[in-house]
């Protein structure tokens, strides 16, 4: 008891330190109320206080609350004065760039590090209003920032926020250029924002310049660019930006580039922080499109798009043939997308990661195309194959895709979506359909039949077991095959990799989310041209082995 006492008393000081230090009273508020509501509220002021956000490839990403673990105007001051000490030291020159979601908070964490930069003799500059991440990481490059950051928190729930950071060419050289930041920059920022003293003392500055809708306007000439301006337009397609910031650029890039504006989901297409038609603002997530496959059917679309509410990822869905309609795994807009790219005539280095399928390396080794293969995550994919080949072309199978890096050197929802319009104009006015076209792909190369085994918890441990248990009795067998290759790619990557002869496996917790994430993959060869046959054996092997691994894991 006297041992709980003596804790108790530790996280009281922790929290009263904190409130000195706090510059915003609402979160101060916040913390008082949970203080007064002790001993009950122990677990949680104890959760707040375990340990503050760490900064890492992906930025900070949170709950928003008040306390070191979580996002909140101290956090973000902090993190900032650490960011631009660091741009500082690394001898960065040029504006910072900032932009943010339309997610809680967004805006006042843009501003206050707006606030930061300026106060350390830094221009800051802010993007005019709530706008895609893809917006973001095109301005970085578009005006020659020394770094951009993004307050968002991409697809999370609602009560999360984050902070990514990107850097200009000066500290990101050639391949990194409005890409996201990679070690060792992440630790680099981390240990300067650790080193940061009372926030009273951090200077601010005047709020920076807002720019105009001059910048916006560029971004979406330019994505409008990216399709063929002689090619197909007749397409009817439904949209949905989840209640997140892309139907405004997305529905101008369409018209840009001479389609038809997509038709909106109503009640989804402004933006809201609560996302009140969603249980969770993730185009993956069951129920999250329905109204948009609602509203396809209502106006006989020939697709139907969402983007995740940061507008950096890109889901499609078509009829299913049966009078409904089936969304397309992310390896297959992937596959998609790089076999329209292709036959376009567009050579240079096709890239994808350790857990999207192995279909886009047959397609480059039967084409005679060079490839690439990462780790997770796009500040990985579009530095793919260093110098020696120019990349063209970039996805992952979480629905994210570059198709233009020289224009986002990041995952692009808008222009990933014009691509795809594109594509499947051209299909339709050869009568065919995105359907046709990966029955296709599968007669050729075989059936890459693809699913994920996603465990979302609330204890990390849970997460750390299954690892564990995966690496101490690894599988020698799946689905009755001989596993030919067991990888671990510890200590660079908490990932175990799984092959037979026709599957594979890759194991890792998730970068951003309370999830463990088996991806898993059977190629069924096609006999006799027989595509649904083979499509109906893929999907019962993809089935048992996802049993399999479950068991393997704990689950």
């Amino acid at each position: 008891m006297a041992a709980d006492t003596t804790d108790l008393d530790e996280l009281r000081d922790q929290a009263r330190r904190w409130l000195d230090d706090d510059p915003d009273p609402a979160s101060r508020d916040e913390l008082h109320a949970v203080l007064d509501g002790l001993p009950g509220t122990a677990p949680e002021l104890a959760d707040r206080f375990a340990g503050p956000l760490t900064f890492g490839t992906a930025g900070l990403r949170g709950p928003l609350r008040a306390g070191p673990n979580g996002m909140n105007l101290a956090v973000v001051t902090q993190a900032a004065a650490g960011l631009v000490a660091w741009l500082a030291d690394q001898g960065g020159e040029g504006p910072l760039v900032i932009g943010y979601d339309a997610r809680h908070g967004s805006r006042a964490f843009a501003e206050r590090t707006a606030q930061v930069a300026t106060g350390a003799g830094r221009p800051a500059l802010l993007l005019p209003r709530p706008l895609p991440t893809p917006v973001l990481a095109y301005a970085v490059r578009h005006l020659g920032a020394v770094a951009g950051v993004m307050v968002t928190a991409s697809h999370n729930p609602p009560q999360d926020n984050g902070y990514k950071v990107y850097l200009g060419a000066g500290l990101g050289g050639e391949l990194g250029a409005g890409a996201q930041i990679v070690p060792p920059a992440d630790t680099g920022i981390e240990t300067a924002i650790r080193t940061v003293g009372p926030l009273a003392k951090v200077p601010l500055g005047p709020p920076g310049e807002v720019l105009g809708d001059d910048l916006v306007a560029a971004y979406v000439r330019q994505a409008a660019e990216v399709v063929d301006p002689t090619g197909p337009r007749d397409l009817k397609v439904a949209y949905t930006p989840l209640h997140g910031v892309g139907a405004a650029v997305l529905t101008a890039a369409f018209a840009q580039a001479g389609f038809a504006v997509p038709g909106v989901v109503p009640d989804q297409a402004e933006p809201d922080p609560a996302f009140p038609t969603v249980s969770f603002p993730n185009p993956e997530e069951p129920g999250a499109v329905d109204k948009l496959v609602a509203l396809a059917g209502t106006i006989g679309a020939d697709i139907a798009i969402a983007n995740d509410p940061d507008a950096d990822r890109c889901a499609v869905a078509v009829p299913d043939g049966a009078g409904g309609w089936r969304m397309l795994r992310g390896d297959e807009v992937g596959a998609l997308l790089a076999d329209h790219l292709m036959r376009r005539g567009v050579t240079g280095l096709y890239a994808t990661t350790i857990v999207s399928s192995t279909l886009l390396r047959a397609m480059c080794t039967a084409r005679g195309l060079p490839y690439d293969e990462t780790l997770t995550g796009f500040k990985w994919i579009v530095r793919a194959g260093g110098r020696a080949e120019p990349l063209v072309f970039g996805y992952e199978e979480a629905l994210g895709y570059c198709v233009a890096p020289e224009h986002v050197r990041d995952k692009d929802g808008i222009t990933a979506a014009l691509t795809v319009a594109e594509l499947a104009a051209g299909l339709k006015a050869q009568g065919r359909t995105l359907t046709d076209r990966l029955d296709e792909l599968a007669a050729e190369f075989g059936v890459h039949h693809t699913d994920q085994l996603s465990v979302r918890v609330d204890d990390l441990r849970v997460i750390a077991d299954a690892m564990a248990r995966i690496r101490a009795a690894t599988p020698t067998a799946l689905l009755g095959h001989p596993v030919t290759e067991a990888s671990d790619l510890l200590p660079g990557a908490d990932v175990v990799i799984l092959r037979t002869d026709a599957a594979r496996v890759v194991i890792r917790p998730s970068g951003t989310e309370p999830k463990l994430k088996a991806y898993l993959e059977v190629v069924e060869p096609v006999a006799d041209g027989d595509v649904a046959a083979a499509r109906q054996r893929a999907h019962a092997a993809v089935a048992a082995l996802r049993t399999e691994i479950a068991t393997a894991l704990g689950l």
